[in-house]
This record gives C-alpha cells, structure tokens and sequence, in this order.
C-alpha cells in the first residue's frame, strides 16, 4: 500500500473552480476519486488509468470535472468546474494496483484521509 495525502479542498462560491491535489508516496497505478456527503454512501467520481489514457467520470460530474496525473510527481489531480451546492463532500483519493479503471471502491485498496469542499449557493 502506499500512502496517500489529498489537499486542496475548501470553501466556494456556486460556479467557482477548485483544483484537487493527491500526493502518494510511491509509484501508483490505477487512481480515483470518491466522495461522501454527509448522510449518503460514498460514491465515485473520476477514475485514471496508470499511464492516464483512460478516464471514467461520474454522470453527474462529466464535462465539469477532469482528472488527471503526474507520475513524475506520483500525484493525481482532479479539476472542479463549475462547482454546485451538490458537490458538497469529503473528497478521497485512492489507488489500486492494476492497469485498469475501475470505479466502484472495493476494487481500491489505498485510501487518503480525504479533504472538504464546501460548495456555497
């Protein structure tokens, strides 16, 4: 496993834009986002495959989010656009040690301490 620490979050205005950094600590493959809103199950948003030519998004974020990496760096990023009241969350990075993308979580077996983003209407 490596260890993997997220920054980035924070407070915005409805429409306003954030940048999501997850630093690991060693070399990654597959890589992801999830997040949990208070209440509610976490649930997946953007997914990378190790060499970043495959992607997978959410419904709900697709063509406002995008995720992307660094393996020069072991970071992975994920690109918030046009932020909604509804994006409000704790946002976790994660990783996986395949090729593929995957995105439900039990496939992901490191896990970051996450970071809030609060999105204001």
């Amino acid at each position: 496993q490596v260890q993997l620490v997220e920054s980035g979050g924070g407070l915005v205005q409805a429409g306003g834009s954030l940048r999501l950094s997850c630093a690991a600590s060693g070399r990654t493959y597959g890589m992801g986002w999830f997040r949990q809103a208070p209440g509610k199950e976490r649930e997946f948003v953007a997914a990378i495959s190790w060499t970043g030519g495959s992607t997978s998004y959410a419904d709900s974020v697709k063509g406002r989010f995008t995720i992307s990496r660094d393996n020069a760096k072991n970071t992975v990023y994920l690109q918030m656009n046009s932020l909604k009241p509804e994006d409000t969350a704790v946002y976790y990075c994660a990783a996986h040690r395949s090729f593929n993308v995957f995105v439900t979580p039990e496939f992901y077996d490191s896990w970051g301490q996450g970071t809030q983003v609060t999105v204001s209407s």
